[in-house]
């Protein structure tokens, strides 16, 4: 798939969709202001419920005084399909506000998630990450992004 931004200032996020009790969002915003200080303008988010989405609030919140844009890449047209009624409506308000939605697949497939989180990791040269565990879809794409070279900054 060919993107049309610049991979040297794109960021991805992956991080898990229970947030811990611990979770501060503060110090998430400090995160990315420092990856946006550093020259980071365009933000890659997976669209999962959780991190993905707080991640996607904080940089929309910095639009407006920051030149900067969120990518929705979403894995599959039926990612929503368990989401209940308040997160679906969470969700189509991101996807209405990112400023591209990047659809890797048509429907659900085993592997979707990981195509997604690897096509995140591939074209972007910064991870921000909120990886708890050892196992499970963020710790195998901070596992990918390590692999891969790419700078990661933990929250």
């Amino acid at each position: 798939m060919i993107t049309d931004f610049d991979i040297n200032s794109t960021c991805c996020f992956t991080g898990h969709r229970v947030l811990r009790k611990d979770f501060d969002v503060t110090v998430l915003e400090q995160v990315i202001n420092e990856a946006v200080n550093s020259g980071y303008k365009t933000f890659l988010t997976g669209m999962a419920n959780g991190f993905d989405r707080v991640c996607a609030s904080v940089v929309m919140n910095l639009k407006e005084e920051k030149n900067v844009e969120i990518i929705a890449c979403v894995p599959c047209r039926d990612q929503t399909r368990f989401f209940t009624s308040a997160q679906k409506a969470e969700y189509n308000y991101f996807l209405k506000n990112a400023d591209k939605v990047i659809y890797l697949s048509d429907g659900y497939y085993e592997g979707c998630m990981q195509l997604r989180n690897r096509y995140m990791v591939d074209n972007s040269s910064l991870v921000i990450a909120y990886s708890k565990t050892n196992f499970g879809g963020t710790y195998y794409t901070v596992s990918y992004a390590v692999k891969n070279n790419k700078k990661i900054v933990y929250v």
